[in-house]
């Protein structure tokens, strides 16, 4: 699975929520995780558990860069999260935990996280989905209109993941 994705510091997640709304954007959840990072020596894996929701064991690759990136990533549901968030911990020790409150909102095929993050601050993050129909190129373009549109600044750019700045 691939997507092209923008992580911002956000001053305002009320004011970032109209803005979006007024783009097109539609709010379709708001929820509680945590993520559990653990040391890899490539890429990023992570435990999600997300209240009310399934649990997951995320693995993504993507480069640091401020501007829009490519992520490559693969999503695995887990049934027994704390078991394995033990014997992951054994394996290979935690890099981070990330706690966090996720309003997802939805614009066509980007995925709009409205993040505040424990210890951080608030941050907006999107995701364009890649796929059939949808290149690279052209949702590199979508990621570009949606930035201005939302009036996020290059000085509010982050290059890595909550992960980077929790350590």
């Amino acid at each position: 699975m691939e997507n092209l994705e923008i992580k911002a510091r956000c001053a305002s997640l009320a004011a970032m929520a109209r803005t979006a709304a007024a783009a097109g954007a539609v709010m379709q959840a708001s929820f509680e995780q945590v993520d559990t990072y653990f040391k890899v020596a490539q890429g990023r894996l992570k435990l999600r558990r997300q209240q009310g929701a399934g649990d997951a064991l995320i693995f993504y690759r993507r480069p640091d860069d401020k501007s829009a990136k490519v992520s490559r990533y693969e999503v695995v549901p887990v049934c027994n999260a704390p078991q394995l968030e033990f014997m992951l911990q054994q394996a290979l020790g935690i890099k981070a935990v990330v706690r966090k409150r996720r309003q997802l909102w939805r614009l066509d095929n980007i995925r709009i996280h409205l993040d505040e993050v424990e210890g951080l601050g608030s941050f907006i993050e999107f995701e364009v989905e890649v796929g059939p129909g949808r290149d690279v190129a052209g949702c590199r373009a979508q990621a570009d209109a949606l930035l201005h549109r939302l009036g996020i600044s290059a000085a509010d750019l982050i290059a890595g993941s909550y992960s980077d700045l929790a350590v």
